[in-house]
């Protein structure tokens, strides 16, 4: 239970399924009693006017039946209800109706009951108005300082106000550059209509200005040159607020000066009278319906202000003095005087909650049991002990973020991979420089079983490969039922990729009885693509720049095994030399030992070895598989190539400072472009024709050189592209190598690969070089550290793009020394700790990593 709570003192519910908004609750001695006891006047939407007058005996009683006045089903709905001296010929106070298409006035009265059922309470009708336009809003007051009496004023949905004085209609004007009506209030001390216009501008209007301007029979923009007789109205003053306003309030108390509050969507203000800002509110909340009313500090204004979180707060000024917990949100909100109770608060809700509430404090009746003493069995809880541990170390065990669902998936996806190439085909708009440029072809399957809706498909290839559709949406699959779908994959770009692997994302929904939208979920497949997508067979050339030699632990295979789809299949044919030509690259040689058990890859460029050497490796693996056995490895004796690797690493490099550098001159020739324009346009605009000292031939000059430099920053951009895909080539072909001159573990061929493949593209605020130092750096100043200061040495928290591509080779280097040396890569917590072990030449204080040992 909230302590800042309001304090129920009467409440009710209207009616059943009606509506009600911000201006159908009037507070106010309607008839004319005298006794000071304010009734609370509630219209709906549905045509029904209540009439309250509470009245609690005992507090938690609910409402009497004497409670209600009058309850009247109206033919039209309520939209606003008033209370003020609406009748000419006396100052009692009246009601007044607005309806979409009249205005209605009535008269309230009771009559003292004879019997215990109480007074008798009835509404006649003085007077109504039909009106031509259908009505928003009103407001009413002593216009143009009349004594005694009230005139009202109606805002159309069109814009026009409507003025009555009181039995008879006085004149309409149209607001100028009205879209939408907003609210309506009138100020007495200024004698004007103080409203909020569609361009978000509070806007204050004169009554005698509003009399003499222009007559609103039609809505015409008429020239003023062509009208005898009134004048073009125009706003007294004008204040951009910047928000729509939800209400507007107008109050003047003895001990505060004249003060306009407007309630916005995000903020609150207040404004004098000639509508400067006194002070203004930024909200934290939504905020619903506002009153201000009387202070007891002298120079202040108190303000109610309700919200969308069912809270009503208190401000003074701009400081929150009270916060109440309410069980509704109000629309309108009120302070009224019923009894003795003075200053009771009268919200409603669009519902129809009616409630009466006073702030106070509602303290907490609860107390604590009292424990009852018992004898602490040890053995229970010893049991009830292992078995908690047991369940935090099965919940412990995996580290993943996503939980593993042991049950069958709701949905799955297959991916198939045709093993022909396609007699036909699919490729189109490719930049490969070949006479045919093959594709094939991928099926997948979705299959459910439950109904799934919201269903998209994504598939994604590497750089440079492309697909004739790329996405498939499927509104909904009923339980049971597949979708399948196929794909072609070409080669697109005149650069080979730099893998053959595919992935295939699905998207979808599962609906349940709490949330029919559905709960999102992802299944995901991932596919390879042949090797003869991207090459064919040629005559292998035994000359090559570049050459690797890779070991095995078992007896030569006949290539012929290992590459039925590029060598065609003879009798008795032992075939140890393999050519492929890359379809956007160079020329690949592999050559099998027919004593040893060494395999040799050579071409003309080192980046084109991967895909090769890469296939090499896998079709070893499933060829030993499919032969039973399980002890096959790979290894390379080594050196690794660093140097073929920093060439690619210093082209790359290259391209992306002169890209840098282009982009620098781009935007200073296009801020120099605007300078010429802006200088024209000013000797353009000028009345006193000037000459244009050659700024003509300088704005054609400099939009030649900004055309010239944009077409070679685009070069420039493509070129980098295509060199960060080779480089990303190249880092994988010497990660393997790596891998298998150190037989590092998966792990730690993982941690290599989050380490050099950090970045999927070069952006230009972070690009490969300085990633991929920060994270070499990191791993040499823990896990591969050799000693303690290199341990506690600190990385540069901002990446910049470096000067030169010395240091980044440097790490690269020792690297490949530690590893070369017994380092080993880890990640763990632990891996960087150093261990006292004795050794030869070290003194036992000599701290030694034991992943460096």
């Amino acid at each position: 239970m909230s302590l800042f709570k309001a304090r129920d003192w009467w409440s009710t519910t209207l009616g059943e399924n009606e509506e009600f908004d911000q201006g159908c609750l009037s507070v106010a001695d309607v008839d004319n009693s005298g006794s000071g006891q304010d009734k609370i006047i509630v219209g709906s939407y549905s045509g029904v006017l209540r009439i309250f007058s509470p009245h609690v005996s005992k507090a938690g009683d609910g409402i009497q039946a004497e409670d209600l006045l009058l309850e009247v089903q109206l033919r039209d709905p309520v939209l606003q209800v008033e209370v003020g001296k609406f009748v000419s010929g006396t100052e009692l106070l009246h009601l007044a109706l607005l309806h979409p298409k009249k205005l209605c006035v009535y008269s309230v009265s009771g009559t003292l009951g004879n019997v215990e059922h109480g007074n008798q309470y009835q509404i006649k009708l003085m007077y109504e108005h039909n009106l031509q336009r259908a009505a928003c809003n009103m407001t009413h007051g002593p216009f143009g300082g009349v004594k005694g009496r009230d005139l009202i004023c109606i805002q159309s949905m069109d814009g026009m106000l409507m003025f009555f004085e009181q039995e008879s209609y006085a004149f309409g004007r149209y607001l100028p550059g009205f879209l939408l009506p907003g609210p309506l209030r009138y100020s007495p001390k200024t004698d004007s209509f103080v409203t909020v216009s569609s361009c978000r501008q509070l806007e204050s209007y004169k009554y005698q200005v509003l009399a003499v301007a222009t007559d609103a029979d039609t809505k015409k923009e008429i020239e003023p040159q062509k009208i005898g007789s009134g004048k073009k109205l125009l706003a007294d003053w004008i204040l951009n607020i910047g928000e729509q306003a939800l209400d507007i309030s107008i109050v003047s108390f003895n001990h505060t000066s004249f003060s306009i509050f407007v309630l916005g969507e995000r903020n609150f203000f207040c404004l004098k009278e000639n509508g400067q800002i006194r002070f203004m509110k930024k909200l934290e909340y939504s905020p619903s319906c506002f009153l201000p009313y009387c202070s007891v500090s002298e120079g202040t204004i108190n303000s109610l202000v309700g919200n969308h979180n069912n809270m009503l707060l208190v401000y003074q000024d701009v400081t929150l003095r009270w916060a109440a917990q309410l069980p509704h949100i109000p629309v309108a909100v009120k302070v009224a005087n019923f009894q003795d109770m003075k200053g009771i608060i009268v919200t409603l809700s669009d519902s129809g909650h009616l409630q009466c509430s006073y702030f106070g404090t509602d303290p907490s009746l609860f107390q604590a049991p009292k424990v009852e003493s018992r004898d602490i069995n040890y053995e229970e809880l010893d049991i009830e002990m292992k078995e908690l541990q047991k369940i935090i170390k099965e919940a412990t065990k995996t580290q993943d973020v996503l939980p593993k669902i042991e049950k069958e998936d709701d949905l799955t996806i297959l991916a198939n991979v045709s093993p022909v190439l396609d007699s036909v085909s699919q490729a189109v708009d490719s930049a490969v420089e070949s006479e045919a440029v093959p594709s094939v072809t991928v099926k997948f399957c979705i299959r459910t079983r439950l109904h799934v809706q919201k269903t998209v498909l994504s598939i994604s290839v590497p750089p440079f490969l492309a697909l004739t559709q790329d996405q498939f949406i499927f509104y909904s699959i009923e339980p049971g039922m597949s979708k399948s779908v196929s794909v072609s994959v070409f080669l697109k770009g005149n650069c080979p990729p730099s893998d053959l692997e595919g992935s295939a994302v699905v998207s979808y929904s599962t609906p349940t009885e709490l949330n029919p939208e559905g709960v999102p979920r992802v299944a995901q497949c991932t596919f390879r693509l042949p090797l003869r997508l991207v090459c064919l067979p040629i005559q292998p050339s035994k000359a090559a720049n570049h050459k690797l030699t890779i070991d095995t632990n078992k007896p030569p295979v006949n290539l012929v095994n290992l590459f039925p789809d590029f060598v065609e299949r003879g009798d008795d044919d032992q075939v140890s030399v393999l050519g492929f030509q890359l379809l956007a690259g160079q020329k690949v040689a592999l050559l099998a030992s027919k004593t040893s058990q060494r395999y040799r890859i050579q071409s003309e460029k080192f980046e084109d070895l991967w895909l090769i050497t890469k296939e090499l490796i896998v079709r070893f693996e499933e060829y030993f598989l499919k032969q039973g056995i399980k002890d096959f490895t790979c290894s390379f004796a080594g050196p690794i190539p660093l140097q073929e690797y920093f060439e690619l690493i210093d082209q790359h490099f290259e391209l992306r400072m002169n890209t840098d550098k282009y982009e620098k001159l781009l935007s200073e020739r296009a801020l120099q472009f605007r300078a010429i324009q802006k200088l024209l346009l000013t000797r353009f605009k000028d009345k006193t024709p000037a000459p244009l000292q050659n700024l003509d031939t300088l704005l054609d000059g400099t939009y030649r050189q900004v055309i010239g430099i944009a077409d070679a920053t685009e070069e420039l951009q493509t070129g980098l592209f295509r060199a960060f895909v080779k480089l990303k080539t190249a880092t994988q072909l010497i990660i393997l190598l790596i891998g298998l001159w150190q037989k590092l573990s998966k792990d730690q061929i993982s941690i290599l690969e989050s380490t050099f493949l950090t970045l999927q593209q070069d952006g230009q605020e972070l690009g490969w070089e300085e990633s991929v130092d920060a994270a070499l750096s990191h791993l040499l100043k823990t896990c591969l550290s050799k000693s303690s200061k290199e341990q506690a040495l600190n990385l540069t928290s901002q990446l910049s793009i470096p000067k030169d591509t010395s240091k980044l080779k440097k790490h690269i280097t020792l690297l490949c020394d530690r590893l070369a040396k017994g380092g080993r890569l880890s990640l763990s917590a632990d891996s960087g700790s150093q261990q006292s072990v004795l050794m030869p030449g070290f003194s036992v204080n000599s701290p030694i990593s034991l992943g460096n040992a």
